[in-house]
């Protein structure tokens, strides 16, 4: 055929093959122009999964008889003007394509009112080059109508799934956008029936609106992030590690009031998890970053689910750093801590009464897990020391029926209290303020151990260890050029490697540590992480898995005996240890129950 420009309606349809993919598509370009006409109330009318009619209604600032003419035109829009608009785009919409390609495969109808002005309806069925435009009654602010979808392109509707499966699709589609805008009122109906309805929330609130979409034990295990840098503010909810996943149906990253999924942004939030999460196990969280819209190109996806950082290497070390330091910080308290050493002058690198002490392995010097009953301590502030004796009075306060300050000494009871007694030489079992403390003492030692093996790792730096014969590693040009370029920093690992050739390393020296790992498979996955996402944590992670080992070896087992004081040491060093929460394989170190959860079990006060 000779070359000939297509129609406006066949350009219009081949737009709509790229923004209108199913009924769930529509429902996100109506509702986020919705949100960009200052909606505080937004109602969602389905039948049959959106495909026989989809109505959006909302209380915005509606538009005049002129803007509802223009508004179905294609790339006709208010929210930009010039190029430099598009690149600091701050509106959800702004390409003025959705309600054109709408038009194109379906019935289209616009009811409309501006605050000062009357109300005007537009009808659109697939001609609707020359629309017109009438007076009709309606309230301020703008319902649309979307019926018969892909009713002119039958090949597009063969691929529509079951009306369940697409209710769905726009079931969830709201979910998510209503979690980053709590101050608007959601309501979806469908079929004639209620499905949903969120009213709005303050922002300081906004942790209501997740717990209603994704449940209140998501809320009660959510562990609050906001921190800033530069023009760079990350906030939001991070799940504790013991509340995974068996799979990432619970992972919310919004950029400036998106919904977006980004791999670098996914690499750093897994980054951030990997010390804590059992294995196979996905986290949760819901985390919303702003930032200077010039930063970040959403001009990348028609659907706008993708971005493009300008900074993309600044965004995932300060995402991973503010996930990694909520994670890091938690104590059994319950509050978040500043990062401090975990030693305490004059005591070893664990603080532990245990009697255990693991060898020196791979020649790095570790410190004795032994010291005394004389430096156990009821409290974790530090530069004080307290002998057995001087905690009874603390035991027989524990005890009083009425309520009193609970102190020694001016030091509060700590919030794993004391040990009372040993299970089954499995569990430890404490009695604190509120009720009863289980301790895994194996999980909870295991963690313990861990993070003083990576402490004391990094006080007396990575031994290093001379191939007898270096190792020679072929790889494609630009991963010799990344090791040629991080050289320095391999060798802050104790790896150093040296380049030979245009496509070809030498392996010298490893970490001792590492001296029985596979190093060229090491070097090949670092390498694939730097190209992908400009940074790696692959030697961290490998000198983790051994010190990981060794810590579990060396942790007390079960069946050990332990005498009150060895209990109540462990107690205080739990409070002490960054991550205590959970062991180095994500399992929970320690449970507790409320005296009224006790008491529910023998139906005390029915």
């Amino acid at each position: 055929m000779s070359i000939k420009v297509l129609s406006d309606q066949l350009v219009n349809q081949i737009a709509a093959g790229e923004v209108i993919e199913r009924p769930s598509s529509v429902i996100k370009e109506l509702v986020e122009n919705a949100i960009d006409a200052k909606a505080t109330r937004i109602r969602i009318v389905l039948e049959q999964g959106g495909i026989k009619l989809m109505s959006i209604q909302d209380n915005g600032i509606g538009m005049n008889k002129s803007d509802i003419t223009l508004a179905v035109k294609r790339h006709a829009t208010s929210k930009i003007a010039t190029l430099d608009d598009l690149m600091r785009v701050s509106s959800m919409g702004f390409r003025g394509e959705a309600l054109s390609s709408i038009a194109s495969v379906a019935r289209l109808t616009i009811q409309s009112k501006s605050e000062n002005d009357q109300a005007f309806q537009l009808e659109a069925d697939n001609d609707w080059q020359n629309v017109d435009v009438q007076p009709c009654a309606h309230p301020q602010g703008t319902s649309i109508t979307v019926k018969d979808l892909f009713y002119n392109v039958p090949a597009r509707k063969k691929f529509l799934k079951k009306d369940v499966t697409e209710f769905k699709h726009i079931s969830q589609m709201l979910k998510k956008i209503s979690m980053v805008h709590p101050s608007i009122h959601f309501e979806l109906s469908h079929n004639q029936k209620n499905s949903f309805s969120y009213p709005a929330v303050q922002h300081k609130d906004a942790i209501k609106r997740v717990a209603k979409i994704l449940g209140k034990e998501f809320a009660h295990n959510a562990l609050v992030l906001k921190d800033h840098h530069d023009n760079m503010t990350l906030h939001g909810w991070v799940a504790k590690p013991t509340f995974s996943r068996s799979q990432p149906d619970m992972q919310y990253f919004y950029v400036n009031h998106r919904m977006v999924k980004d791999k670098s942004v996914a690499h750093a939030i897994k980054q951030a998890y990997s010390d804590v999460l059992y294995h196979g196990r996905f986290s949760a969280f819901v985390l919303f970053l702003t930032m200077d819209p010039s930063w970040v190109d959403v001009n990348v996806h028609p659907s706008k689910t993708e971005v493009r950082f300008r900074e993309g290497r600044l965004i995932h070390g300060f995402v991973y750093k503010c996930v990694k330091n909520v994670i890091e910080n938690q104590r059994p308290d319950g509050i978040n801590h500043e990062s401090t050493l975990l030693t305490e002058q004059g005591v070893d690198a664990t603080g532990t009464i245990l009697e255990h002490q693991v060898q020196e392995q791979t020649g790095l010097a570790l410190n004795s897990f032994q010291t005394s009953a004389k430096q156990y301590r009821p409290s974790f502030e530090q530069g004080k020391n307290y002998s057995a004796e001087d905690i009874m009075p603390a035991y027989e306060k524990l005890y009083q029926t009425q309520a009193t300050e609970l102190t020694i000494n001016d030091v509060d009871i700590p919030p794993l209290g004391f040990a009372i007694a040993q299970l089954h030489g499995v569990f430890v079992l404490a009695q604190n303020e509120t009720g009863l403390i289980i301790v895994d003492m194996h999980a909870a030692h295991e963690r313990i151990t861990y993070e003083n093996l990576k402490t004391g790792l990094a006080a007396n730096s990575i031994k290093v260890q001379p191939l007898l014969v270096p190792q020679t590693v072929n790889l494609s040009e630009e991963e010799a050029d990344l090791v040629e370029k991080h050289q320095e920093w391999f060798l802050t690992f104790g790896l150093e490697l040296n380049r030979t050739g245009d496509e070809s390393i030498v392996i010298r020296s490893v970490p001792s540590i590492l001296s029985n790992a596979n190093t060229e498979k090491l070097v090949r996955d670092v390498l694939s992480d730097l190209l992908e996402n400009g940074s790696s944590n692959g030697i961290e992670l490998r000198i983790n898995e051994v010190l990981s080992s060794m810590a579990c070896h060396g942790s007390i087992r079960a069946n050990r005996k332990l005498t009150i004081e060895e209990m109540n040491a462990l107690l205080r060093d739990m409070e002490r240890t960054e991550k205590t929460d959970q062991c180095n394989h994500g399992r929970p170190t320690w449970v507790s129950m409320e005296m009224k959860q006790l008491d529910a079990l023998f139906m005390r006060g029915h």
